[in-house]
């Protein structure tokens, strides 16, 4: 690829990292001047630009060229908050080295950036969603494309959700799901021997060690190089006193499965740990599937991705621990493989940074594609 090609993809990343689009919180009017940016690249290149407004901040942009492109493309706009301890501002993209900097560099404004610039260098069919939703954890951009335009799903052969791959095409990842169990205990004086038994949070923290050791005892499943379900229990709340008995503790936990594996059944599993069901209410939150989306084939669906992977001059990666979503599109029934530059240790840290190597590479990937 050019240098004058990389120079490209680097004026488009510093446009996008130069909105400021953290979600949460979600902001409906960064969400619809970043999708504005995004539709007038394309549209100076023969793009026709469908913009969607699905409420509550969640904007999405469509876009498609020529009569009958067989890739859709998904990528997201928005990233997490800055965390603590940038050394440089989030969102002005710095060169230094070998690295581009900034906020959604890596998670996934690096990918878009790729996608403008090659769409300005090529004129084949092509399809694009861009979505404003992916980092607050309800996919609703996703979701709400994939039930309102059924119409064009079919004519896809595959579709690719950018995410950090390091330039490799995953066709397998885990699932994702949350839920929120409320604990329920008899309110009274900290002296009384009955806290034991009585205590809302000494009833949480029995189901807490049950939960972990119910992971601890996944550890002999595997996927590939994948082992066991990754279980985490983010926070845990509750009581007034050391001396009150509390009535009440809030646990928010989170799964990821591995391919294959039935995200609802296995978090009900979890939530089936609890001592005395009779004095704990369960609400699930996000449920996301694994990748591929296909619990009773998941080795044939992996295997038919892979084989679109291969056809597209894609190099196979490994499975991944993170989840997208191209679980959701898998889901719909469309063979989904996750691409794009970057490695997700940089995703979610201070002085996020993309390789220009990747973005090199994924530039000319692109391009390649669009002109096929």
């Amino acid at each position: 690829m050019s240098s004058a090609l990389l120079s490209s993809t680097l004026d488009h990343l510093r446009a996008l990292v130069g909105i400021d689009t953290t979600n949460p919180p979600r902001d409906a009017a960064r969400a619809r001047r970043i999708l504005e940016l995004v539709a007038a690249s394309l549209r100076d290149c023969g793009y026709t630009c469908d913009p969607m407004d699905f409420g509550e901040g969640c904007r999405a942009l469509f876009a498609i060229r020529g009569k009958r492109p067989r890739l859709l493309f998904n990528n997201h706009l928005d990233t997490v908050p800055a965390a603590e301890g940038w050394s440089t501002d989030p969102w002005t993209l710095s060169v230094a080295g070998d690295r581009a900097i900034g906020l959604g560099a890596c998670d996934v404004k690096g990918a878009a950036a790729c996608w403008l610039a090659a769409a300005q260098q090529t004129d084949g069919d092509a399809a694009m969603l861009f979505t404003t939703d992916e980092e607050a954890g309800q996919s609703v951009c996703v979701r709400s494309f994939l039930k309102e335009r059924r119409d064009v799903l079919a004519s896809f052969d595959a579709v690719i959700v950018a995410e950090p791959t390091g330039c490799r095409a995953v066709t397998a990842h885990r699932g994702l799901a949350t839920s929120v169990g409320v604990f329920t205990g008899t309110p009274g004086h900290g002296s009384s021997a009955r806290a034991l038994r009585d205590s809302a949070i000494h009833e949480a923290v029995r189901w807490a060690a049950a939960a972990i050791e119910h992971a601890r005892g996944c550890e002999g499943e595997a996927f590939g190089p994948l082992t066991g379900v990754r279980f985490n229990i983010g926070t845990f709340e509750g009581g007034i006193k050391a001396n009150m008995i509390a009535a009440e503790a809030r646990v928010r936990f989170g799964i990821r499965p591995l391919p294959g594996q039935a995200t609802d059944e296995l978090i009900r599993d979890f939530q089936r740990r609890a001592p005395d069901p009779q004095r704990v209410r369960w609400s699930t939150g996000f449920s996301g599937p694994s990748l591929p989306a296909a619990p009773a084939d998941v080795a044939v669906a992996v295997e038919k991705a892979q084989g679109v992977a291969t056809r597209l001059g894609l190099t196979p990666g490994d499975p991944v621990d993170f989840w997208s979503e191209a679980s959701l599109f898998s889901e719909a029934g469309l063979t989904s493989l996750v691409f794009g530059p970057g490695d997700i240790g940089q995703a979610h840290r201070p002085d996020e940074a993309v390789p220009l190597a990747d973005l090199e590479s994924v530039t000319a990937t692109y391009a390649r594609l669009l002109s096929s």
